[in-house]
């Protein structure tokens, strides 16, 4: 991960703090298996730089942004370039405070502490990834006041109050266009530096298709990429709902092709296919046909010529 931030022209001197951290607080070795392995990688140098430096100065993280800009993406990698043991928490409207703590369970004939994800990740010196913060009520993320402001700590009514280990961080992500989000309290966002994630640039969408596929031919690298960025451009100007506008589904097409279905119906399943619109998905169809012929192997597409795998 330090390789790949010197190739994307991330300041030296960060990398060097960087290291300085994870000598200062190296993973446990029981915890080893949570360090992230990322099998995708965040382009963006100045993103980058603004997230480690955030982290280092011992602040939390809130990337704030529309959908396909990367957020999870960048909290994992971060995670795997500081080499801290990661918990995930995805939020819902039924998160409460025993699911985020713990709660008492009863082993080996008495009451115990059942922890939750934040008590182990603040225990442990972890970086806790808060996934869609603002689809949790606001009740019951006020738990986490104390924990993620200048105390650092946490209460657990019947146990003892515990401090936060000096290597504990939080990212949390969240995205105003989901069903069910909510506004976050300004009492929860003020403990937050917030990143706004842009659109992902044709240049990184293409280091991300190359590094994913390194058979992929240039051209059409260039060609899937301007074609996100064709439905990213509909989806802003309000043509397309964000249902079409899948990174993911991108990638899983372009997987499929290589696995050796035809380019056309690879390209439905990924991204036609996520609109239940007919008129959206013609629409769809349509700026694909812009880009791309109507029929498009995995000789056409690939330098290996694979037709399966």
């Amino acid at each position: 991960m330090l390789d790949f931030l010197q190739d994307e022209g991330v300041s030296p001197k960060i990398i060097e703090e960087v290291k300085c951290f994870r000598a200062r607080y190296p993973a446990e070795e029981t915890l080893r298996h949570r360090v992230p392995e990322p099998r995708y990688l965040y382009y963006g140098r100045e993103i980058w730089e603004e997230a480690i430096t955030a982290l280092l100065c011992g602040q939390n993280l809130l990337l704030v942004g529309p959908k396909a800009t990367g957020k999870n993406v960048l909290a994992e990698n971060l995670a795997a370039v500081f080499g801290r043991p990661s918990w995930d928490v995805s939020f819902y409207i039924n998160t409460d405070a025993a699911t985020l703590l713990g709660t008492d369970t009863f082993r080996d004939g008495e009451v115990s502490l059942r922890k939750g994800p934040i008590y182990q990740c603040a225990e442990c010196g972890g970086f806790g990834i808060l996934d869609e913060i603002n689809m949790a009520k606001n009740e019951s993320l006020a738990v986490l006041h104390a924990t993620l402001d200048f105390r650092r700590t946490i209460d657990m009514p019947g146990y003892d109050r515990i401090r936060l280990n000096e290597a504990t961080r939080f990212i949390a992500t969240m995205n105003y266009g989901y069903a069910g989000t909510r506004e976050l309290n300004e009492a929860l966002a003020s403990r937050f530096v917030v990143i706004d994630m842009p659109a992902i640039t044709a240049e990184g969408l293409v280091k991300l298709l190359k590094r994913e596929f390194p058979a992929l031919r240039d051209a059409y690298a260039q060609q899937f990429a301007g074609l996100f960025q064709d439905i990213q451009k509909k989806c802003d100007g309000g043509e397309l709902s964000t249902k079409p506008l899948d990174l993911r589904g991108l990638l899983a097409a372009v997987q499929l092709m290589h696995a050796g279905l035809e380019g056309g119906r690879a390209l439905e399943l990924g991204l036609v296919n996520k609109s239940f619109d007919d008129f959206e998905r013609q629409l769809v169809e349509d700026v694909i046909h812009t880009r791309l012929p109507e029929h498009l192997t995995a000789e056409d597409v690939f330098a290996d010529g694979n037709s399966g795998q």
